[in-house]
């Protein structure tokens, strides 16, 4: 039997002595048609899972509010009824680093870690709050997809409205 080189890729007919050409590879019609059935079902799925992603981004974001809700509602447990008052970054520093009680002993943290939204971005404190009616939970809200706080309006997720934004 002969090995053929790839530049002389041909093969004998069946016992009628001429030489016969073998079809190598893909021609270009073909995969320019492959190539647009792609595109065709890219430009469907892609635009689906884009919208999908920052609902899932922003469901992500208001668990991590309810958390920190949580968190803020067991520290008022603990001291009467009342939510931690300061800035954001002091009220962070009292439920992840707590101290001790009356008695000396080491109070066990609220949060792990300073809570952030699914963007990256610490989230927003405020208590008293002047964004919620009747002012008796505190207000926390992220800056959302676009990463700039506009006061818990806008494409800001919170904790004071219902429903997707």
């Amino acid at each position: 039997m002969k090995i053929l080189s790839k530049a002389s890729c041909f093969s004998r007919g069946q016992g009628s002595g001429t030489e016969v050409r073998r079809r190598v590879g893909f021609t270009l019609t073909e995969i320019l048609l492959v190539l647009a059935i792609l595109g065709v079902i890219a430009a469907m799925v892609v635009p689906q899972l884009l919208g999908r992603q920052k609902e899932s981004l922003i469901r992500t974001t208001k668990i991590s509010i309810k958390g920190f809700e949580d968190a803020l509602k067991q520290y008022a447990i603990g001291h009467d009824g009342e939510y931690p008052t300061g800035t954001r970054e002091e009220v962070i520093g009292m439920l992840v680093r707590p101290g001790n009680d009356r008695d000396g002993k080491p109070i066990s943290a609220y949060l792990e870690k300073s809570p952030n939204d699914a963007w990256g971005q610490a989230l927003f404190y405020e208590y008293p709050s002047s964004k919620i009616a009747n002012g008796t939970k505190p207000a926390i809200w992220s800056a959302g997809p676009n990463k700039q706080s506009e006061d818990g309006s806008g494409d800001d997720v919170n904790n004071w409205t219902e429903g997707p934004k």
